[in-house]
């Protein structure tokens, strides 16, 4: 099963973005940051993959400064994979 995060450099705006996509209707929560994704201050915000464009589309009707990326994350075979979108 995979997911996509948006990482952010700051607890505070990642719980921003996240009700801020609850508001638009978009399903989300804010979830640890896996330590694979190497970025972020240790929480995201989670979206499905038909949200992700409704996100994205959020994040650019807003001036977040501390954005990392979106990554993709899969788990498989025991690991957990994350990649950069």
């Amino acid at each position: 099963m995979s997911m996509y995060l948006a990482v952010f450099r700051s607890r505070a705006e990642a719980l921003d973005f996240a009700s801020r996509l609850k508001r638009e209707g978009v399903p989300a929560s804010a979830v640890s940051t896996p330590q694979e994704a190497g970025a972020g201050c240790g929480l995201s915000v989670k979206v499905g993959a038909f949200d992700l464009s409704r996100a994205r589309r959020a994040l650019r009707s807003a001036r977040y400064g501390a954005f990392a990326g979106f990554f993709r994350v899969e788990t498989g075979f025991g690991r957990t994979f994350v990649r950069p979108v």
